[in-house]
């Protein structure tokens, strides 16, 4: 097994390795296998770039459009804040099903047709969220919204995967990653300030509308599949593929930390409105949805994860990924905006570093079944969130702030604790080959 560092792609070292030939000349070169590929400066990945960096900000958009306002929602339905919590994670537990299902559909009719149809229905579903009745209506419609959303992440790793040459993917994943930066941080700061308008129920209308836009623009602006080969995946194909996957020690760890990172993020930005509107900040609605322009951040960590891993290798990455968040963490225990902006700066800022860092590392280790390979990181990551989501939510109803921090500082110990032992054991084999070498 390769160490993390490593992770070549059956295209390099088909690259890197001599080919065969009927050619009568030995000196031909063979031809490049990703030379048809989509590449930065090239014909199409602009157009690439754009439709997968709309379909990234309506995902987190829609995924996490409650979030902002579960203090309003809380106050309106005379609800806590664990019960409001739900509404959050009902729709990362949702996707966190749908999306290995949806990855075996992928398979068979195509990751750009899926994409389409599942950012459509979900943008549809957000139009009639706003209507519910009560929570737990609400709570239904977010549930069939996530299972909706989960054709995105089932499929965009691995169509960028099939149309991005190798060297451009973390670049291109990034992007990806950073529309989800956007998304998050554009559908929070809309909702908030609409919500004090005028409530919660028109801020979500809003969102939906911003769904729609992104629908039709990715619709638009995604190019054509060119490496798509089309095969049916049945119960027994797919259980044996994800059996295949999940028996790789590498991938094991990198879903672990995927989940790890995502259940600080999910706990802070679930819990973080209750703070902010209560004492001693006393923040109102607008303000604090405003206080999510920290997802900018991320839009830069996530999309500048390819030089880091470039220039520290993907552990390095995550060790500096795993300290800046809990940097952050001890930050926002502190009584002042400054200190709990600055925090959540650093907390943002680490978690989409890690995040991009970890999910390119899946596309990329996973030599068949990509879309079930990146499925299953994305089905730990967004139970991560919706665990990070609702115990969040009790650490704060049960210690408040303090109790929601100690969640997030224990799962980033966690994230350490495996690229530690990863660190370790590529330490081992590399010892083992060196006295293998001498001997």
């Amino acid at each position: 097994m390769p160490p993390a560092d490593t992770g070549a792609s059956v295209t390099d070292r088909a690259v890197a390795s001599p080919q065969s030939s009927t050619d009568t000349s030995s000196t031909a070169a063979a031809p490049d296998p990703e030379s048809d590929k989509l590449r930065p400066g090239g014909p199409g990945y602009r157009r690439m770039s754009f439709a997968l960096f709309a379909a990234g900000v309506a995902t987190f958009a829609l995924l996490y459009s409650t979030q902002a306002l579960l203090p309003a929602i809380s106050g309106d339905l005379n609800v806590s804040p664990d019960q409001a919590s739900w509404t959050v994670s009902a729709a990362t537990f949702g996707l966190a099903l749908g999306v290995i299902p949806l990855s075996a559909v992928s398979e068979r009719f195509g990751r750009r047709a899926l994409m389409t149809a599942s950012l459509s229905v979900a943008a549809l579903i957000a139009l009639l969220v706003p209507f519910a009745p009560t929570l737990g209506v609400l709570i239904a419609l977010r549930a069939v919204q996530g299972v909706a959303l989960a054709g995105l992440p089932a499929s965009a790793m691995a169509f960028l995967a099939e149309e991005v040459r190798a060297k451009a993917l973390v670049g291109a994943i990034g992007l990806f990653v950073a529309g989800n930066s956007i998304g998050g941080m554009s559908g929070r700061i809309v909702t908030g300030w609409v919500a004090q308008a005028w409530g919660w129920r028109a801020a979500l209308g809003a969102v939906g509308v911003l769904a729609v836009v992104c629908a039709v623009a990715f619709r638009l602006l995604v190019p054509k599949a060119r490496h798509f080969a089309a095969r049916s995946v049945g119960p027994r194909t797919l259980a044996r593929t994800l059996g295949g996957h999940l028996s790789d020690p590498l991938l094991r760890r990198l879903y672990g930390i995927g989940a790890l990172f995502m259940t600080v993020f999910g706990a802070v930005y679930t819990v973080i409105g209750y703070r902010l509107v209560a004492e001693p900040f006393n923040l109102p609605q607008g303000i604090v949805g405003s206080i999510f322009i920290v997802y900018l951040v991320g839009t830069v960590s996530s999309a500048a994860a390819g030089k880091l891993v470039g220039r520290m290798g993907r552990r390095g990455a995550l060790y500096l990924a795993v300290g800046t968040t809990s940097t952050g963490l001890l930050l926002t225990l502190a009584a002042s905006v400054a200190a709990v902006l600055a925090g959540l700066v650093l907390i943002t800022a680490g978690f989409f570093a890690g995040h991009a860092v970890a999910s390119s590392s899946v596309s990329r280790t996973a030599k068949t079944a990509r879309a079930q390979a990146s499925a299953l990181y994305q089905c730990a990551y967004y139970i991560g969130s919706s665990l990070g989501g609702a115990l969040g939510a009790v650490a704060f109803r049960a210690a408040g702030w303090q109790g929601t921090v100690l969640l997030g500082l224990a799962a980033m110990v966690g994230a350490a604790s495996i690229t530690l032992y990863a660190t370790r054991k590529a330490a081992a084999e590399r010892r083992l080959l060196s006295l293998a070498r001498a001997a």
